[in-house]
C-alpha cells in the first residue's frame, strides 16, 4: 500500500536539521505543562533578521504554518519554516540552568560570527 502520510508528518530526529539537547527537552515540557499550553501548538524554532551580528533566533510556541515542516523530537512536535533550514542545520537547543547563567542556547556550526549574549549570528 501506498505511503499517504501528509507533507508535514513527524520526522525522525536524524532527518531533522536541529536536534534538542535532553535538558532543553525536559525544560520545554516543564514550559508546557506550567503553561498550558493547549493541543495543535507546537514548538517553533527559526531566524529572523535582526540583532547584533545579523540574525536571531525563534523560539517559541506556536501553530503549524503552510510553509512549515513538522518535526518529532523527543515527544516534542517542533515546527520550522522550510526556509530556515540552510541556517539552522546541524543546529543543537540546549538548556543551561545555573547560578551564572539561564536559558536555551543555540550550538550552531553555521554561524560565522555571534555576538556576545549567544542570541544572534552571522552565517
Amino acid at each position: 500500500m501506498p505511503d499517504t502520510a501528509s507533507p508535514t508528518s513527524d520526522t525522525s530526529s536524524q532527518d531533522t536539521p536541529i536536534q534538542i539537547s535532553p535538558d532543553a527537552a525536559r525544560e520545554i515540557r516543564k514550559i508546557i505543562n506550567k503553561k498550558n499550553i493547549p493541543d495543535g501548538y507546537g514548538l517553533r524554532v527559526g531566524v529572523k533578521g535582526g540583532g547584533c551580528s545579523g540574525m536571531s533566533y525563534v523560539l517559541g510556541f506556536d501553530k503549524e504554518r503552510e510553509k512549515d515542516k513538522v518535526f518529532n523530537l523527543d515527544g516534542i512536535t517542533v515546527y520550522m519554516d522550510k526556509r530556515h533550514g540552510l541556517y539552522l542545520m546541524g543546529t543543537t537547543i540546549n538548556y543551561h540552568d545555573g547560578l551564572d547563567a539561564r536559558g536555551f542556547t543555540f550550538e550552531n556550526p553555521n554561524a560565522t560570527e555571534t555576538c556576545g549574549c549567544g542570541a544572534s549570528f552571522a552565517a
